[in-house]
């Protein structure tokens, strides 16, 4: 293909990417907003962002059946149409219960999309083009995120949260009609092959059941409830069976006989371990924003905006030091400048200017910049090449379901530490004290009554509480980060450059 066949061809393929990346970062922002409209807490909102990274998570590991017994083109388009259906009615959704329900199947059908316009993408080009092209499909896996916080923090302020859903649905039209006319008669040759149907079970089953109970169990305070014990238990059988089946199934639905790789396993602990820490910082920092600083979810997104912009200018930089530098090195220094910039989060006030928001986001954004290139170079170092994929599969079903995990576990940890502190404030306080009696007669000075007078300064505590709460969640965040550090040198020096990461986007 060439000319503008191969120009309009490859706009659809990076914009399929797109689409999906940018949904798994476009609510973070909006939770306050679109909770607030379904009658919901912030809390529960975010189900809406666990659910859809849960459900991909899952339907990742069965792309490459599915392409290999479908094609990739009918795989590729009928997860793009599947998807943009699920984004209407995502947008449709009349409560918080139907939301997440859509934002599971949204979930699911995307599973096969960004690997699937990777390969497509990779059809294409000529041999000696392949890097150009991997190189364009690898930026859209960068501004994607960078665009989500954005377009969703100005949708929530300028329009209605139902848009952040709609605006799927001309893309994934385009996607899905270029893709269908041009790709059709380029179909890859399929076969038929077993389905692990049993380890595909056992997936579902302990993933969900432990989603559900990270979820639910603050709200049924965690195991003094019944439910919570039998969600717990049932995860953990269905874990251990789903273990064994795997390791002596012949077809296995997850590959894990490549944790015998050793670069495998030490670089795939800390680059979940990392990214699930990544992640909560990034869910985190928008909803407290919003929730206790009275920031706008438009101003929420665009702080956000920095640090991807930042990322996107050092990756190109990042892959050519691969090649004369041991990518342990560079990981260790991703990992030092993430650890900096929660640092530096951990030192906010509640009058913290715009600029203590943005600084910790650039450094963040240069970490972000060399951090997927480089640990990717070590985790693909030793493997064959014909099992690249199966381990680019599973790096991505563990990081996905690590950053749905560490959803819950953060918001669950931010609730628990405002309780902490807003007791440890009360307790040490009182309305006889001698500055909250000056208070009290400043705010009676402006007209406010008793009653009104207390309430503020109780919002006043809740909002500090939550700020401690904030400050303790980066403070721990900047020390597991460092933490990482020490299980990347458990690593061989890798052997490859540059090439390894590229076959693992």
């Amino acid at each position: 293909m060439t000319g503008g066949a191969l120009a309009v061809t490859s706009l659809a393929l990076a914009l399929g990417t797109f689409m999906q990346v940018l949904d798994t970062t476009i609510a973070n922002v909006s939770i306050p907003t679109i909770a607030g409209n379904l009658g919901a807490s912030a809390d529960q909102g975010t189900w809406v962002i666990t659910s859809f990274a849960v459900a991909n998570g899952i339907s990742v590991p069965l792309t490459g059946w599915l392409m290999q017994r479908f094609g990739i083109v009918r795989t590729f388009v009928a997860a793009v149409l599947a998807f943009t259906v699920a984004s209407f009615l995502c947008g449709v959704a009349w409560n918080l219960e139907s939301l997440v329900f859509f934002r599971v199947l949204q979930g699911a059908v995307s599973g096969p999309m960004v690997p699937g316009s990777q390969a497509l993408m990779l059809m294409l080009f000529a041999p000696n083009k392949k890097g150009l092209a991997l190189a364009l499909w690898s930026m859209t896996t960068l501004v994607a995120p960078i665009m989500g916080p954005m377009l969703g923090g100005w949708i929530s302020d300028n329009a209605t949260w139902p848009w952040i859903f709609y605006i799927n649905i001309p893309v994934g039209i385009f996607t899905f009609a270029v893709c269908w006319f041009q790709l059709r008669n380029r179909e890859t040759p399929t076969r038929k092959l077993p389905v692990d149907t049993i380890g595909l079970s056992l997936l579902v089953v302990w993933v969900g059941a432990l989603q559900i109970m990270l979820d639910k169990g603050k709200d049924e305070d965690w195991f003094s409830s019944p439910f919570i014990v039998v969600l717990t238990i049932v995860s953990v059988i269905a874990f251990a069976a789903w273990l064994i089946w795997e390791l002596t199934e012949k077809h296995p639905i997850v590959d894990l006989s490549l944790f015998k790789h050793r670069n495998f396993t030490f670089a795939l602990i800390p680059m979940c371990l990392g990214y699930a820490v990544f992640f909560g910082n990034i869910v985190l920092l928008p909803l407290w924003m919003q929730t206790q600083l009275g920031y706008t979810a438009t101003w929420a997104g665009l702080l956000a905006a920095p640090g991807g912009l930042i990322a996107v200018i050092v990756s190109p930089l990042a892959a050519r030091f691969l090649a004369r530098y041991d990518a342990r090195w560079l990981t260790s220094m991703a990992f030092v400048a993430f650890a900096v910039s929660y640092y530096m989060r951990a030192q906010l006030t509640a009058e913290a200017a715009v600029m203590d928001f943005i600084i910790p986001q650039l450094i963040q954004g240069l970490a972000m910049g060399t951090f997927f290139v480089a640990i990717l170079t070590i985790m693909l170092d030793g493997i064959e090449p014909q099992r690249v994929p199966a381990a680019s599969g599973l790096a991505i079903f563990l990081r996905t379901i690590a950053a749905s995990f560490a959803t819950s576990i953060t918001t669950t940890f931010w609730d628990r530490r405002e309780a902490f502190h807003q007791a440890h404030l009360a307790n040490s306080s009182s309305v006889y004290d001698a500055p909250m009696q000056q208070a009290l007669e400043h705010m009676h000075s402006l007209g406010m009554s008793d009653s009104a007078a207390l309430a503020a300064l109780n919002k006043q505590m809740v909002n500090q509480a939550y700020l401690l709460s904030s400050l303790d969640y980066f403070w721990i965040s900047s020390w597991l980060t460092l933490a990482m550090i020490a299980l990347v040198w458990l690593a061989r020096r890798p052997h490859t450059g540059g090439a390894a990461h590229v076959a693992a986007d």
